[in-house]
């Protein structure tokens, strides 16, 4: 791949994350541009929040894709920036949670907190975001040393409970539109990025 020491070399510049951080708040900026400006269709309270959650997941399997892309390609430094993927993750699924208790609960805890118990698909989705924060809490150098190596690493092989457990609530959450389409597409990304993990590590002379 004749571009890949141009694209090695520009993801070492101390501008590159700076410019991930910008490209990966520029879908809240449209939504909230779209908000204001009435695009976001008849129900924009329902759409607004359906799309918090959709950004959540295809930033999960932005930052799932980070590791294979980073060995494929022999790109290490690819790395330097699974961690800022990660706290968007976290970041749109606090947003998505957000929305949902603003505008379909109206902000009232006790409401919030009794509909998470009573329907399973929110209450799936409650656990993957908490995890999520844990892991966003964990994320940095002085957890990692306080946890110690094996342990953290350990904590940090949640993320995959978190990419099922979040699919099972966008799942649920269609199940009652019987429309599948999309729950689908998400499940084969996931699906490939998690079986290449355990292909890898079980491979000949893979990481176990």
């Amino acid at each position: 791949m004749a571009g890949l020491p141009v694209l090695r070399a520009a993801l070492q510049r101390p501008w590159a994350k700076p410019v991930l951080f910008v490209l990966c708040l520029c879908p809240l900026a449209w939504l909230v541009a779209a908000a204001f400006t009435d695009q976001l269709g008849a129900n924009p309270a329902e759409a607004l929040e359906r799309a918090l959650g959709r950004w959540t997941l295809r930033f999960l399997c932005l930052a799932l894709a980070v590791t294979p892309l980073r060995v494929l390609t022999a790109t290490p430094q690819l790395a330097r920036f699974r961690r800022m993927l990660g706290l968007f993750v976290a970041f749109y699924a606090l947003l998505h949670l957000l929305a949902y208790a603003w505008f379909d609960m109206g902000l009232e805890l006790a409401e919030v907190l009794h509909d998470i118990a009573k329907r399973p698909f929110i209450l799936v989705g409650t656990l993957a975001l908490a995890l999520l924060a844990l892991l966003a809490a964990t994320s940095f150098q002085g957890a990692m040393r306080w946890l110690g190596g094996a342990r953290w690493r350990a904590l940090h092989r949640s993320v995959y409970v978190v990419a099922c457990l979040s699919l099972l609530h966008f799942f649920w959450m269609r199940a009652g539109k019987n429309d599948f389409s999309e729950v689908a597409v998400y499940a084969v990304i996931l699906g490939l990025l998690l079986g290449w993990r355990v292909w890898h590590a079980y491979k000949p002379g893979g990481r176990r």
